[in-house]
């Protein structure tokens, strides 16, 4: 259901229990006492957000022996318990009131319900609207206007005769994808620059083959075929599967959850969704495995010290204690989690501090750049970062993409509980655990077979030609079975469809001497995990393997109509006439074996933005 449609239901919800009535509707959340009267009380404080806050609560409710006295002190007395839950009801009660659902509809109720205490153990809060209060207004969707993506420009065409050789760092980030499709779910054309097309072909899975060990983790697929958008152009696939860790041997987690719970994170999309997603990822984990909790809002500081992954009570209620407000120390918050990582770091273990925020810092270091170097420096220490960004209105996609890029990890955007189990349950091997580290991809065209040549996507990883053998340069992180695909469209010399003519003084390019059948040589570089120093792996692009577009495997033809969607998002000139109608054909064609329905889904986003953009410019 889209967020602009969310209505607040008429009928109240009443819970009586432990001598108290709870009403939930339109203007908010109240309670009585149904044998008192009615009074106006002090505001109550957030709730307790420490494991040692928590402790000192019952586990079953106190229900009062005697009636309460009709004559209403100055200061309400403390009450007791009265709706403390035994372990597992925190979630039948979350199903009774549908916090994310009808009570979403307001922001204010939403933190009303926070404050009455509806997690494992923690105790029930009394609260009376002030007598100025004005009612709770209809939720409404946050506008995307505050939002901040990096600038980056489209590829160009490049011609092989001055710049052979093409160089970036992989990316296995999702972010954008997720992204895209709350835009489009919302009725509205992204912003051109919240789409990295890369970042759309790589939410997919690929059927790519396996390599057989972890000591080469990496196996090559390679297809040419001729591109559907240009009859004069070729579109080059590189496909990398990488190795996936059997769950029996899989390593230790030692993970620090860092979590913003400053005011912005309020929205039912936002610490709500925050909360179910890092549920998700717990009951992921083993006994081997640690987690602890560092949150965030005007100050920081450490909710949960180090704790098994066993003890899935103890994380669970620190995490249902969660409330938003205040403003955002997310510098701080960063640095605490650095240091509880580090303090309990593991030889043998990953390591790795989750980061789920919107991207709003606003207190101490808030300028992305420094924040970014910060975070650098602390990737030596073997601790890396990932980044999971909630919610919409102050999105800052630019600061989490930096954050994740610089602390060798992932990032990722949450829009919904589904997509939470997809990146923290189904793909958890993925987003945890490291397979291969500073992974760089660098293609030299041959000038004979090649005139010109178009990297698609990947603009803001590109890296210097003299960075690929240089082993300091930082490049991105492949997690366990993850699968990185990269395409190249490229034009013959003698091609139509060339977009630059040869100079007049210059020399034309000499037939090749050696590797007369190869389009291009490839070479990837990495790093096994802990390593210092890279290996190489390389191999030939034969010109051979071109087949006519029709003919190529399902898996090249999707993810083809995947970039295409993603240049036309961003009106990128270099796909000719080609149209979103083309891209549902051929995706439809080649959608094959879709075990989440993921693909079926991208084929209804493109449904979608062909309705959208009828109503309003491709901008």
């Amino acid at each position: 259901m889209s967020r602009k449609r969310l209505m607040v239901a008429a009928a109240a919800v009443v819970i009586i229990g432990s001598g108290a009535v709870v009403a939930i509707g339109p203007a908010g959340l109240v309670p009585w006492s149904h044998l008192v009267t009615p009074v106006e009380h002090p505001r109550v404080p957030p709730v307790a957000t420490t494991v040692e806050d928590l402790s000192s609560t019952s586990g079953t409710a106190a229900i009062p022996s005697t009636p309460v006295s009709t004559n209403v002190p100055t200061e309400p007395p403390p009450v007791a318990n009265q709706t403390a839950l035994v372990p597992g009801q925190s979630e039948q009660l979350r199903r009774d009131l549908p916090v994310s659902e009808t009570d979403a509809a307001s922001a204010t109720t939403r933190a009303k319900v926070e404050r009455s205490g509806a997690s494992v153990g923690q105790p029930a809060q009394l609260y009376a609207p002030a007598a100025d209060e004005e009612p709770a207004p209809y939720w409404q969707p946050p506008s995307s206007a505050d939002e901040r993506y990096g600038d980056f420009k489209t590829n160009p065409v490049k011609l092989v005769s001055e710049e052979p050789v093409s160089t970036f760092s992989i990316d296995v980030d999702t972010a954008s994808y997720a992204n895209v499709r709350r835009f489009l779910t919302d009725g509205t054309l992204p912003p051109m620059d919240a789409v990295r097309t890369e970042e759309l072909i790589n939410y997919f899975p690929y059927a790519y083959p396996l390599p057989e060990s972890a000591d080469e983790p990496f196996r090559a697929d390679i297809a040419v075929f001729d591109s559907p958008w240009d009859s004069g152009s070729q579109i080059v696939r590189i496909g990398l599967q990488g190795y996936d860790i059997p769950k029996t041997t899989r390593p230790p987690a030692n993970l620090v959850f860092l979590v913003d719970t400053s005011g912005s994170m309020e929205e039912p999309d936002k610490l709500p969704l925050v909360k179910q997603s890092l549920r998700l990822l717990t009951e992921q984990m083993q006994a081997t495995d640690s987690i602890a909790i560092v949150a965030y809002a005007g100050t920081a500081g450490v909710v949960l010290e180090p704790t098994k992954g066993s003890e899935r009570l103890k994380i669970l209620s620190a995490i249902d204690a969660f409330a938003a407000g205040g403003s955002t120390a997310g510098a701080e918050g960063i640095r605490q989690a650095y240091t509880l990582a580090e303090a309990n770091f593991q030889k043998n273990a990953i390591n790795r501090v989750i980061l789920a925020t919107d991207g709003d810092f606003n207190v101490g270091i808030t300028d992305p750049s420094e924040l970014e170097d910060y975070v650098a420096r602390q990737r030596d220490s073997g601790v890396y970062l990932s980044v999971l960004g909630f919610g919409t209105g102050n999105l800052n996609d630019l600061v989490m993409q930096k954050l994740a890029q610089a602390g060798n990890g992932n990032a990722s955007y949450i829009d919904s509980l589904m997509e939470a189990r997809k990146v923290l349950v189904d793909e958890m091997g993925s987003t945890i655990f490291t397979i291969a580290n500073d992974v760089k991809i660098q293609i030299e065209f041959n000038p004979a077979l090649v005139a010109e040549y178009r990297l698609i996507g990947y603009e803001t990883r590109l890296l210097n030609r003299e960075d690929f053998n240089n082993d300091k340069v930082d490049a991105g992180e492949v997690g366990s079975g993850h699968a990185v695909t990269a395409l190249y469209e490229i034009t013959a010399p003698d091609s139509k469809s060339r977009l630059v003519d040869d100079l007049h003084f210059q020399q034309k390019p000499n037939a090749p001497q050696q590797d007369s059948n190869a389009l291009a040589w490839l070479k990837i570089r990495y790093k096994l995990p802990g390593a210092t120093e890279s290996r190489l792996i390389q191999q030939p692009i034969q010109a051979s393997a071109r087949t006519t577009f029709e003919a190529a495997p399902a898996d090249a033809r999707f993810a083809t109509a995947v970039a295409a969607f993603g240049q036309l998002l961003r009106k990128d000139a270099n796909v000719g006439t080609m149209t979103l109608a083309d891209v549902q054909r051929i995706a439809v064609a080649a959608r094959g074996d879709d075990t989440f329905g993921y693909r079926s889904e991208f084929l209804r986003l493109v449904q979608v933005a062909q309705s959208v953009a009828g109503l309003e410019s491709l901008n």
